[in-house]
């Protein structure tokens, strides 16, 4: 007990008189912390350090500690001023083996300091030198945020991370953020035990452009999903076109989108219910409808590639039924893959930022980062760049057409640009604005990206429509788009 507290004096009065930042203090302090042994609840307050050793029973049950910077306690006295409050669920500790959790809080005289954290506060959790990830009831830790720290910082908004001692850097990777402006306190949550610190930031969108986007999602994929409803019905009625393989590509496009829209609009309401069930199902279909429609634009590009680049001599047995092995298959494996390596990513997920009200948003998706990471954004981005390659050919082609045509051919370049978009839509181009969504571009890449992508279904409908229409003009027997690729 005296070595630690000779040292948080020393690391105190050396953060004192060196002017030195807290997160040297904190990587001494945790050496130390870590090869302390003790037998019993000791607490230690010397200047800017507050730490607080915990001996757990054999049945532990949960704790709530609470601390100040002249008192911490783990019982239910008492404490004025609190300025941070920590709950440790019960899953914390799962083995009957007696283990010591250490708390430790250690402030920095600069208030915020180069990296902005707030009130220069940094929170310390551990157990008996343990590695604890993935909790899925979730550590929680309060503090306050109070009118003058508004007003000092009105451009910025509170972001709990966790410090990296190995690059020395902040991250928020497993901790949500709850801001209640109310109550003038930020409540954290975290699935792992490090040093946390509530970072003053700043938002990378204003909170009234999050409502307006907000609402441009819901009113886009609502259109969205009516009309590629109406898609199907027309096609399902639609006579003398059973035979074009394209369409059919373009259908099972359609309904993968469908079953998007479907498990995505209702996904916030129901990660707010208290039971898990329907969030996990609504969690695994939405991963696996964004994973097929991804494959299909996919199909899409590779199907337009047979069209447009190897026009002759292709044949392909059974060719609509491969690609639909491919299209529905292939996201069932992943979904099945990650299921089966972790059962419980399949969760609610809380989204950033907040919303107005400080409120936590959440929603039903994929909580795993590293698996969220390579079937999302690494399989998009492959898609995405085969897709764009497809949309060159497609363009180059489209030229070399126009310069056989006569010039008294009207309305040609009208024809090619709506020809062009419809490709650009059912390729999922307009997927990758994300990708140039950032800094100066990253609120009007996000308006452009919610718009075209929420609007996705309409313009396939539309898409569909002018399908139709040349179809009844067509004289019987002049399908073009019969390019010999097999039957169905």
């Amino acid at each position: 007990m005296w070595m630690v507290q000779d040292a948080g004096w020393k690391l105190s009065m050396s953060s004192l008189r060196r002017r030195t930042s807290a997160i040297s203090s904190v990587e001494k302090l945790e050496r130390v912390l870590e090869n302390t042994a003790l037998n019993e609840t000791t607490s230690i307050i010397v200047e800017r350090l507050v730490a607080h050793i915990f001996r757990a029973e054999v049945n532990f049950t949960g704790l709530n500690i609470s601390a100040s910077q002249d008192r911490v306690t783990s019982d239910s006295d008492y404490v004025a001023n609190i300025t941070v409050k920590v709950h440790l669920p019960k899953e914390l500790l799962k083995t009957n083996e007696n283990n010591t959790i250490v708390f430790c809080m250690i402030t920095s005289p600069e208030k915020y300091g180069p990296l902005g954290i707030l009130d220069g506060r940094i929170v310390g959790l551990s157990v008996s030198k343990k590695t604890v990830l993935g909790l899925q009831d979730k550590v929680n830790f309060s503090m306050p945020l109070q009118r003058p720290t508004l007003e000092s910082q009105a451009d910025k908004q509170p972001s709990c991370q966790f410090f990296n001692f190995s690059t020395r850097e902040f991250y928020q990777d497993g901790c949500t953020t709850e801001w209640k402006r109310d109550e003038g306190r930020v409540i954290c949550s975290c699935d792992h035990l490090t040093y946390f610190a509530v970072l003053m930031v700043s938002p990378s969108i204003s909170e009234s452009d999050q409502e307006i986007l907000s609402y441009i999602t819901l009113i886009g994929c609502s259109l969205s999903l009516f009309f590629l409803v109406v898609t199907i019905v027309l096609y399902a009625t639609q006579r003398g076109t059973g035979t074009d393989i394209s369409l059919k590509v373009h259908i099972n496009l359609s309904v993968a989108l469908i079953l998007l829209n479907l498990h995505f609009l209702p996904s916030q309401q129901v990660a707010a219910l208290s039971s898990s069930g329907p969030c996990i199902y609504v969690a695994v279909l939405l991963h696996y409808s964004l994973l097929a429609t991804f494959t299909w634009t996919a199909i899409e590009g590779f199907h337009l590639y047979l069209l447009l680049v190897r026009v002759f001599n292709i044949y392909v047995r059974r060719y609509l039924l491969k690609l639909s092995l491919v299209g529905w298959g292939f996201p069932a494996v992943i979904v099945i893959v990650i299921a089966i390596i972790d059962k419980d990513t399949y969760s609610r997920v809380t989204l950033h930022p907040t919303k107005t009200n400080g409120t936590a948003v959440e929603m039903c998706y994929l909580s795993n980062d590293v698996m969220k990471l390579v079937t999302t954004v690494g399989l998009f981005g492959l898609v995405f760049v085969f897709n764009l390659a497809m949309l060159v050919v497609t363009m180059r082609r489209l030229k070399s057409l126009r310069t056989e045509q006569t010039s008294r051919e009207k309305g040609r370049a009208r024809r090619d640009t709506c020809t062009v978009l419809g490709i650009t839509c059912l390729l999922g181009i307009t997927w990758g604005i994300i990708f140039f969504s950032f800094g100066q571009l990253t609120t009007p890449g996000l308006y452009l990206f919610c718009v075209l992508n929420s609007l996705q279904g309409f313009f396939i409908f539309l898409w569909f429509w002018v399908f139709k229409r040349k179809t009844e003009d067509r004289q019987p027997g002049s399908d073009t788009h019969s390019t010999n690729t097999g039957s169905a």
